[in-house]
């Protein structure tokens, strides 16, 4: 159940800043089974057509309900970023009901074996991608005008990838993590912020980007791929676009240095085949 996997007092624990004037992100901690810490983040962007966009959506608290009244107040885009980003859909979606819902191959049918669950609803969505459509299925012009993206069919998760043109912003979920997740938990308790044992102390080193990410590379390479010729070509097609920041969902922003980084994480993918 998703309660035993959140915090029960998000507002509280929530981090909300802009990363640019028309990007704000909602970072909150969360541990992966409860025992990794890996933390979790929600993007909402102001698009210049003043519609908003959430991607992967984080609980909706007052002070997440006041951001998006001060940066317009109009979603009309929720973002579904892979398999696994969807518990907070359906609260947003009954909050903001005209919003398009938007989200990978398998998402509904995933939902709808967790219909037990009260934060996940029977929500219809308006575009799911898959490996057959990605090249042809466009979001809508509105959305396009600003965003590039790619359906990363190739990853074990099945990541949708955005580029955000204006800002050279990438937003992504579980292609890329950049542990510790300092930021997610700055406001938790200090006892929630020490290494909660070996498995937590592991998973840490495998997702630093620090120094020479040799076991970020081998568990991208062995294990998160589930089809490794398509998931390069993704990511050869991510690094084609020009973005300088980089939000993961799990662990800190890449402010500026994001390209760079990415580069180095993805040294085997982009190298394949050449």
């Amino acid at each position: 159940m998703s309660a035993e996997l959140i915090p029960a007092n998000p507002q509280d624990l929530m981090v909300i800043r802009n990363v640019t004037p028309k990007i704000a992100t909602f970072s909150v901690p969360f541990s992966r089974f409860g025992k990794i810490r890996i933390g979790g983040r929600g993007t909402l962007v102001k698009l210049s057509s003043g519609a908003l966009a959430i991607f992967s959506p984080v609980a909706l608290t007052e002070a997440t309900k006041a951001k998006v009244t001060e940066m317009g107040g109009r979603v009309d885009y929720i973002v579904a970023l892979d398999i696994e980003h969807h518990i907070f859909i359906s609260e947003w979606a009954k909050q903001y009901p005209t919003a398009k819902l938007v989200g990978p191959g398998g998402i509904e049918e995933k939902r709808a074996k967790q219909q037990s669950d009260p934060k996940i609803g029977a929500d219809k969505f308006d575009v799911v991608f898959t490996k057959d459509n990605k090249r042809q299925l466009r979001i809508g012009d509105e959305f396009d005008a600003d965003f590039e993206y790619e359906y990363v069919d190739g990853h074990t998760n099945l990541e949708l990838v955005f580029f955000h043109k204006p800002d050279r912003v990438l937003i992504e979920a579980d292609l890329m993590f950049n542990l510790p997740a300092v930021e997610q938990y700055s406001r938790a308790p200090e006892e929630d912020r020490k290494a909660a044992g070996i498995a937590d102390t592991l998973f840490q080193g495998v997702q630093s980007t620090e120094g020479e990410p040799k076991w970020m590379r081998r568990f991208n390479w062995y294990l998160a791929a589930k089809d490794r010729p398509s998931l390069n070509a993704s990511i050869k097609l991510i690094d084609a676009w020009d973005f300088a920041t980089l939000i993961p969902c799990h662990g800190d922003v890449l402010e500026g240095d994001g390209k760079e980084v990415f580069r180095k994480v993805f040294k085997w993918h982009l190298e394949a085949d050449k």
